[in-house]
Formats: C-alpha cells, sequence, structure tokens
C-alpha cells in the first residue's frame, strides 16, 4: 500500500508547485493551527487548516531558479527524491518517532491539557524541521552540491 502511494506521489504534478519556498514556509503553522483548533474546539479553524493544507501544494507558482539556493525548496526536493526511494538515512526514522509524538499532542489538546499541548506541539515542530533539513541534506548530495556552511 505504501509503496503505490510512494509512486503516486512521486509522480504528482504537485511537486514543482509546492518546491516554491511560500509553499512550504505557509506550511509550518498548520500543525500548531490543527492543535490549537482541536484544544479550542473550534471546527471552522479545523476545517479551514485542512483545507489549506491538502490545497498549499498547489497554491502557489512554480518557483524560480533562484528558489534552489532556498532551505525550504532543496527541503522539498529532498522529501521528493526520499519518495521516489532515494537513501536518507535515518530521516525516515524522524517521521516515525513524530507521529506518536503529534498523536500524545492531539491526546493532550483533546484532553485540554495545555502544558503537554504545548510541549508535544514544540516537539513536533522541531522533528518536522530536523526532517526538512535531512530532506534539504539529501538533496544537496543527490545534485552533488555542498551544503551551505551556515546549515552544516
Amino acid at each position: 500500500m505504501f509503496s503505490v502511494l510512494r509512486r503516486r506521489l512521486a509522480d504528482a504534478d504537485f511537486w514543482e508547485r509546492h518546491e516554491n519556498p511560500a509553499s512550504g514556509w505557509s506550511r509550518v503553522p498548520t500543525g500548531p493551527l490543527l492543535l490549537y483548533a482541536v484544544y479550542a474546539r473550534n471546527w471552522r479553524l479545523l476545517g479551514a487548516t485542512a483545507a489549506f493544507v491538502a490545497l498549499n501544494p498547489v497554491l502557489f507558482p512554480e518557483p524560480g531558479p533562484e528558489a534552489d539556493a532556498s532551505w525550504m525548496t532543496r527541503g522539498v526536493r529532498g522529501e521528493r527524491l526520499w519518495v521516489q526511494g532515494a537513501d536518507a538515512g535515518r530521516a525516515g526514522l524522524l517521521n516515525a518517532v513524530n507521529v506518536p509524538v503529534f498523536l500524545w499532542a492531539v491526546y493532550a489538546a483533546v484532553r485540554r491539557r495545555p502544558a503537554q499541548t504545548a510541549v508535544f506541539t514544540a516537539l513536533t515542530m522541531a522533528l518536522k524541521l530536523a526532517f526538512v533539513d535531512r530532506m534539504a541534506k539529501l538533496y544537496d548530495r543527490e545534485a552533488g552540491r555542498e551544503t551551505p556552511a551556515a546549515e552544516r
């Protein structure tokens, strides 16, 4: 099942538009927004955020050639390579760990435990950004380019 999904994602046209750094950066706050919506029982915000997450990869134009310098663009391009089967080392572990951490954040939000919701939301964000960083490094490696010194 996952191999079929990976193949479909690898072939999808949305990758080009999703490589726009505005696409990636605008998705960053969606995790906390989803969790806040659950915590606050704000179903409109939850629905609007979920719709934005679904539509986000096609909302932005394809990036120009200068986008290759963007960390977020390189992260999305690396994720595309990873979905196509490139070896990303332990990056998959970051995603695997993020699942139960995110689920605990959802549980804490449902139970209205503000400290736990905040802590697990922050952990989820840290794991996600670490994953994007690994994907940017994967892209740099596969593209035969050196990771910028500021990002090492």
